[in-house]
């Protein structure tokens, strides 16, 4: 018989954690399922100094610390992606890649994505100069110049950040002004670094390996103009137009508006009953930090009412529920050893990681005092250090090819596929868990289904993932390949840190991250489900 929650919320950015928190509060046993790591749109903004209470603090942080609040209710989180919903019963089903899960309750929180412009070159140069997030993306443009596009409070904003790498800022606004308020709009106009062209439109890009080139057109007088970027140099373009409401999965069980938006009331519940929507995948006037969590409070207040009623009619009693002890909320060095532990603890073998490292390198003395201190975090871990050249039969038992580099070799000293090049910090240090925890055992549970897949891959593949260790994005992408390799010895998966690593950088043109370099030859950006990394695999 399959689980019985109170309530399933569907998406955990700011909306569904404040609902998780709040329907933790209130005892309701409660899921999330997160496409993604937690936090949606507000991990990945730098800076949030716009919520009250709270004078400045990053996105990434922020949800970190939001979720950590719903887990210390008790509330439980699982990565699967949605595929179909049943709410026409009592039961709400949800269909998803692993499972189907049922609920008295379902708060759809799944949010927006980026919109796209459509401009010629827009497709082509995804990746190579055309980008969607600053934080990800901003520091492969240092030293050169950068076109905003947009008006927007997202634009500003993002125009001031990267200002810290660009040495100048072009926004491109279609209308007479920004339309952000006020202060920020004083700030982005007021910068030394940052121009503003208003009614004005960009047409085109193009270039060779990167952007050479974009043309842009004045609506008003229809005069167009071209942009060149300097001998040798290259220039970036970053759109923030607004987001597309990702409804598909409901919109044949509840009512959507035109563009895609699921109306609700003001408690917000949706046209069925028992099924409730709450942040930016609601029509709304402001999509801030600040509505979307009231959205997800709202919601999950609702729920508790509606519930209540619900139970009575079923004939359903809640069992005694234990109260939740609140867990200690330090952070960084001492708080990531106290999370660690737990999981390097259910290690069921001995792993190994074999470092290859350059004699003399700082990078190289950096891993290698990272390593010692995790190894001695486990029993379950060993760590061996060679120099670059000392054992060439080791090195192309691996298959080293960049420096230095640490390789995961399993229970049975064999090499798992598993690399990664550069230092497991940032958002890479769930990878890495990730990719130890696998290869030891138990390991994440996976289907049947998934794993006939990654191994009906019956020709060698290389994935290189180039990440920056601020991407938020980059982390599931990895993991991902890493789990593809840890189950079919024809797959390798290397972590790549495209800071330390410029001449990778330079070879493919890299831009943006994830970049997915797929044996050397192909490349592809961006976050990637398993179906279209087995379709880069071309199985």
């Amino acid at each position: 018989m399959k689980e019985l929650y109170d309530l399933i919320i569907i998406g955990s950015g700011s909306a569904g954690m404040a609902a998780g928190i709040y329907a933790g509060r209130a005892k309701l046993k409660t899921l999330v399922l997160e496409r993604d790591r937690a936090g949606g749109q507000i991990k990945i903004t730098n800076e949030v100094e716009n919520y009250p209470g709270i004078l400045h603090i990053s996105g990434e942080e922020l949800s970190q610390t939001m979720r950590k609040q719903a887990e210390n209710f008790g509330v439980k989180f699982l990565q699967d992606v949605v595929e179909s919903v049943d709410f026409s019963q009592d039961i709400k089903k949800v269909r998803t890649v692993e499972g189907e899960y049922e609920a008295l309750a379902v708060i759809v929180a799944s949010g927006s994505v980026p919109r796209k412009l459509g401009f010629i070159g827009e497709e082509e140069f995804r990746g190579r100069g055309i980008g969607y997030c600053a934080t990800c993306d901003g520091e492969f443009f240092s030293g050169l110049e950068v076109f905003v596009i947009g008006a927007g409070l997202a634009a500003a904003e993002e125009a001031i950040f990267l200002t810290r790498y660009a040495r100048k800022v072009i926004i491109i606004a279609r209308g007479a002004a920004l339309s952000c308020p006020q202060t920020i709009s004083d700030r982005a106009l007021a910068h030394p670094k940052i121009q503003v062209k208003f009614q004005t439109e960009l047409l085109e890009v193009g270039g060779d390996t990167v952007l050479r080139y974009a043309e842009f057109v004045d609506n008003q007088t229809g005069e167009q103009w071209r942009y060149d970027a300097e001998q040798n140099e290259t220039f970036g373009v970053f759109i923030f137009v607004g987001y597309i409401p990702q409804s598909a999965e409901y919109a044949q069980q509840l009512r959507v508006d035109e563009r895609g938006y699921i109306p609700t009331d003001e408690s917000m519940r949706t046209n069925v009953d028992g099924v409730y929507a709450a942040g930016d995948i609601r029509p709304k006037e402001l999509r801030q930090l600040v509505t979307a969590v009231a959205d997800g409070a709202i919601a999950a207040t609702s729920v508790e009412k509606y519930l209540t009623l619900k139970k009575e009619r079923l004939g359903l009693n809640d069992e005694e529920k234990t109260p939740v002890t609140r867990q200690s909320t330090s952070l960084l060095d001492e708080a990531l050893k106290e999370q660690l532990a737990p999981i390097l603890e259910r290690l069921e073998n001995q792993i190994t990681l074999l470092a290859i490292l350059e004699e003399g390198s700082g990078f190289s003395q950096e891993l290698r005092d990272f390593l010692t201190e995790f190894a001695g975090l486990s029993d379950k871990v060993g760590v061996e250090f060679l120099n670059k050249g000392e054992d060439p039969v080791r090195e192309q038992g691996v298959n080293a090819t960049l420096f230095p580099t640490v390789a995961l070799l399993g229970p049975d000293g064999a090499y798992t596929g598993v690399q990664f090049h550069g230092v497991p910090g940032g958002h890479e240090i769930n990878s890495f868990i990730l990719a130890l925890y696998n290869a030891a055992g138990p390991g994440q549970a996976v289907s049947a289904e998934t794993l006939a897949k990654i191994r009906a891959v019956d020709r060698k593949v290389s994935f290189k993932i180039g990440v920056s260790l601020s991407c938020a994005l980059c982390p599931d992408v990895v993991t991902l390949t890493q789990l593809m390799a840890l189950k079919n010895p024809l797959i390798e998966a290397e972590m790549i840190d495209a800071a330390r690593f410029p001449d990778f950088k330079n070879k493919y043109a890299i831009m943006s991250v994830p970049a997915i370099v797929v044996n050397d030859e192909k490349i592809a950006f961006g976050k990637k489900s398993l179906e279209e990394l087995l379709e880069l695999a071309g199985s």
